[in-house]
């Protein structure tokens, strides 16, 4: 195995059992395992891992991927919207999807993997994603879906 392999199993491990709010924890847990990594390093793992770090009501958290995934049978973004969705609005072709922070990056590549034939694609920042449609009728259609995903509706 080599010593990315080691390390980004390693993190998977300390994620699973450990509630990790910070890079930085999560860097001090990896260098009790005798791991100094970082910053840079540590921000590619979580990124290759699909680590989405997630507000809760105790602080932020890294959990993984598949824990908003196959439970209940739901899609990813059918998870992961009602716990990270907190407005949406547009113009045009234009939607604005905001999030609790740190919640974008997990729901734009939610949207991007359920391949909506009304996106072009989205952009996304800490807590807010920019999703761009085929036409204004086609933003009308995700809009209400993505509502009714979040709960809203």
């Amino acid at each position: 195995m080599t010593r990315k392999h080691a390390r980004q199993a390693a993190i998977l491990d300390l994620i699973s059992n450990n509630v990790v709010g910070s890079q930085e924890e999560l860097r001090r847990l990896l260098l009790s395992r005798d791991m100094d990594v970082t910053q840079a390093t540590l921000s590619r793992d979580l990124r290759d891992l699909g680590l989405a770090r997630v507000s809760t009501e105790n602080g932020g958290r890294y959990v993984l991927p598949d824990s908003f995934g196959a439970e209940e049978g739901k899609p990813l973004l059918a998870n992961l919207l009602p716990q990270l969705f907190s407005r949406i609005d547009g113009v045009g072709e234009l939607i604005v999807l905001s999030t609790v922070r740190s919640g974008a990056q997990p729901i734009a590549e939610a949207i991007d993997q359920e391949e909506f034939d009304e996106v072009l694609g989205t952009i996304a920042g800490d807590d807010t994603i920019l999703i761009v449609t085929r036409s204004a009728a086609d933003r009308l259609a995700l809009t209400a879906r993505l509502r009714t995903l979040a709960g809203e509706e």
